[in-house]
């Protein structure tokens, strides 16, 4: 590494780490603050409070490092410009883009940082988060798991539909079972109703419990009954699993990417319109860490300006186009979620549209040309 891509890197880092803490910290305290009265009312350890934070810091992270970024990038610079330093780096024969590049390679990293983290350990945090204060307010033990009582699915592929007393989304037994079997008519051929039902993920089979099977003619007679109060029977065709019947109810911005894939598998049966916030979800988990990128070159060629009076125009035009990114981001979003454009566009148009905006500006900082349509100088 060049004698000044170190001297770059060490006037980025130290404001970067300033921001991206101090960020934190802050959300921390508010944070805090809010939920001060709960933690106290229900006699919160310390380390009860400690686990439900550390389950918060890969999104606050997702969250953090974009804007210390950002900030870190329009004060080194800006201030480096004012010293006239980034004009002797100029004039030793360093154009822009090589000025800038240490730091594009800063960008790369948390990008790559940020894609790990939301692949699968900050999608849980919102989720995590409600569940947790509800468990600490009731004075339940953190983790444990909630049942969902009076539970309906509804298998559109084998025209199957499931009622359950009792579901505990970590377990493979469902409590008080009632199944119903129709044709393709929508008749009702037979009927499955059990004490419990166990899926067994070796063998792929259910072994229902303590129940009756009752067989039906088309004029919906019936015309046989099982009976096994005493026994068992095991049903070896069926393709629901645990899984599937209870991811029937989840909610897309609560699942990793692995979670939304295997749930966009399972329920491909399901209506587009219903399936399209998991499908827009699965590409917003793998564009949102592109921001990092996008920030460098916005914030870049907006810092680095040859006279003081231009200093303040590219630092306001640099946080107005991050703020315009995250509104389009939400925007687009809900244009997804909604069925309203495809979800490639929904996840990708806003950070690729802003990262061209970005490069367009540093080739025209880099050329030393002004955009006219910009107020910066």
């Amino acid at each position: 590494m060049k004698l000044l891509d170190r001297y770059v890197l060490r006037n980025f880092i130290e404001p970067f780490l300033m921001c991206f803490f101090g960020f934190i910290g802050i959300w921390l305290l508010f944070d805090l603050t809010g939920n001060l009265t709960e933690f106290t009312s229900a006699h919160a350890s310390v380390k009860t409070i400690a686990f439900y934070y550390i389950t918060q810091v890969p999104q606050i992270i997702i969250l953090s490092l974009p804007v210390g970024l950002l900030l870190a990038m329009l004060f080194s610079l800006s201030a480096m410009s004012r010293r006239n330093e980034i004009i002797s780096m100029l004039t030793a024969g360093r154009s822009v883009p090589r000025v800038m590049l240490p730091l594009i390679v800063v960008g790369l990293l948390a990008t790559g940082a940020l894609a790990a983290l939301n692949y699968q350990l900050a999608p849980h945090a919102e989720a995590i988060k409600k569940s947790a204060l509800e468990q600490i307010s009731r004075g339940r033990r953190q983790g444990e798991v909630e049942n969902v009582n009076g539970y309906l699915f509804r298998d559109r592929m084998n025209n199957r539909t499931w009622y359950i007393r009792r579901l505990r989304p970590d377990s493979m037994q469902l409590e008080g079972v009632h199944i119903t079997q129709q044709d393709a008519e929508g008749h009702v051929t037979r009927k499955w109703i059990a004490k419990a039902a166990i899926f067994d993920p070796k063998t792929e089979t259910w072994t229902l419990n303590k129940g009756m099977i009752l067989d039906f003619n088309g004029e919906g007679r019936e015309t046989k009954r099982d009976i096994f109060e005493n026994e068992f029977r095991i049903i070896k065709d069926w393709k629901e699993t645990p899984w599937r019947i209870g991811s029937s109810h989840e909610e897309a911005q609560n699942l990793t990417v692995p979670e939304l894939r295997d749930y966009l598998r399972v329920n491909s049966d399901f209506p587009e319109v219903q399936l399209a916030p998991f499908r827009t979800y699965e590409e917003h988990r793998m564009a949102v860490p592109l921001q990092c990128l996008v920030v460098i070159f916005i914030a870049g060629p907006l810092a680095i300006v040859f006279s003081r009076r231009g200093v303040v125009g590219g630092v306001a035009t640099a946080m107005l186009l991050y703020a315009a990114m995250l509104l389009s981001t939400y925007f687009f979003l809900a244009l997804g979620k909604g069925h309203r454009v495809s979800p490639i566009v929904a996840a990708w148009f806003p950070n690729v549209f802003f990262l061209l905006v970005g490069i367009v500006l540093l080739y025209f900082r880099g050329s030393n040309r002004e955009l006219k349509l910009l107020w910066w100088k």
